[in-house]
């Protein structure tokens, strides 16, 4: 197959002549800028991308999309309640809990805490928990066993492990709004939640029915934990349920607690997108410089086709092809190298934490303590178009610029 003669010349005109390297050393700049700038991008993006899958996988699957909660007092209907909410087509299931705070006591350490009471097999329709409590404390939370599970954080602070039994200070609630001493409980820990981030350190497990007799709420709940089909439309389907329902409750969403992680990770995201064109585009203005100082270089060369019957268009192609060029391969570069970094990006973090013996991610602050990672390939499609796009449009000005050559003034100069 025949190579266009616009194409094949642009393809030359990319090699300077010998006397001028600068024009060659400014050409190979450019397209090295442009692979760093594509390959940065595809990058962060899929860094970003691997963050939004551990938020879904990790944070999402844990804690519950949607809660109706008891306005003034525990929902003692709940069980209506939950069938209403479940014959949503957008809710896929539904589970009672009951929530209080409590002083957990162990020794001279003291820890707050929330204390939320399940029933494990309801839980496990709304939620993934039960995968991250180790020891199979799960198996083990039974009613009537003074049994608690302890997030990660809480039983650090604490300095207990399972098997090890604590103190719980739980409010004793007085009509008469009289000072009363708290209730005290012994718990014996059975299991430990390893989640990471906050929800290590501010929950504890225990079953419903236990939870219910230290409060005194009879067969009452707080409220009803919703599984949605779409979480990140909680916001609306929960609206949605709350019309269907006759009780006054609260309407609460996982976005009023977690949602800044999942608006941060869009912000980073779209600030990405704007890096990318800046990065890019600072590179494409070499790519006008390389192809105004070729117009300088190649005019005795462009005067000669011009004398030869080169129309406006031949000529105008010629240059878009030299810039473009640089813009291609600076593209195809950058997108192979930044995939190849991306799919190794955890591992190539996680030995560079080992050589310096630091962590860059903390499981204490974030919900993973590694740096997640999922290159999409309409991401790489997208910056690599980008790049490309933005190169062709710097080739504009200077081909145009070599289409106002006039041969005759041009030759008779040299």
């Amino acid at each position: 197959m025949m190579e266009p003669l616009a194409l094949f010349i642009g393809r030359r005109f990319s090699k300077a002549k010998r006397r001028n390297k600068l024009v060659s050393f400014i050409s190979v700049s450019s397209m090295i800028g442009i692979s760093v700038g594509v390959m940065v991008i595809i990058v962060g993006l899929s860094a970003m991308n691997g963050f939004e899958r551990e938020l879904e996988k990790r944070v999402l699957a844990v804690i519950p999309h949607a809660q109706l909660e008891g306005v003034d007092a525990p929902v003692a209907s709940w069980r209506t309640m939950q069938e209403t909410a479940i014959a949503n087509p957008n809710v896929e299931a539904g589970a009672p809990y009951v929530t209080f705070t409590a002083l957990l006591e162990k020794g001279a350490n003291l820890k707050p805490v929330q204390i939320r009471g399940i029933d494990p097999k309801a839980e496990e329709t709304v939620s993934n928990i039960h995968q991250y409590v180790l020891d199979n404390g799960w198996q083990r939370l039974q009613p009537g066993e003074q049994a608690i599970v302890l997030g990660k954080g809480i039983a650090d602070g604490l300095g207990v492990k399972v098997g090890d039994w604590v103190t719980a200070l739980i409010p004793s609630p007085d009509p008469d709004l009289k000072l009363r001493a708290p209730k005290r409980i012994r718990l014996q820990v059975l299991g430990i939640l390893s989640l990471g981030g906050q929800v290590d350190h501010g929950l504890s497990l225990i079953p419903i029915q236990d939870a219910q007799s230290y409060i005194g709420m009879g067969d009452a709940v707080t409220g009803v934990a919703l599984k949605l089909s779409e979480p990140l439309e909680a916001r609306h389907i929960v609206r949605e349920v709350g019309k269907t329902l006759k009780e006054y409750v609260y309407l609460k969403n996982w976005t009023q607690e977690y949602g800044f992680l999942y608006r941060d990770i869009q912000m980073v995201r779209t600030i990405m997108y704007l890096v990318m064109v800046l990065v890019i585009g600072v590179a494409c203005f070499n790519i006008v410089s390389t192809l105004m100082m070729a117009v300088k270089d190649r005019a005795a060369d462009v005067a000669v086709l011009r004398t030869m019957g080169a129309k406006d268009g031949l000529i105008r192609s010629i240059f878009i092809w030299h810039g473009l060029l640089s813009g291609l391969f600076g593209s195809l570069i950058g997108s192979v190298m930044g995939c190849l970094i991306a799919f190794n990006l955890t591992s190539i973090v996680g030995w560079i934490e080992s050589l310096t013996g630091q962590d860059f991610l903390s499981g204490d602050i974030y919900f993973v303590d590694f740096l997640p990672t999922e290159p999409h390939l309409m991401d790489v499609f997208l910056v690599s178009t980008t790049a490309v796009v933005l190169s062709l449009l710097a080739t504009w000005y200077p081909a145009q610029r070599a289409c106002k050559l006039h041969p005759a003034s041009v030759l008779s100069a040299r």
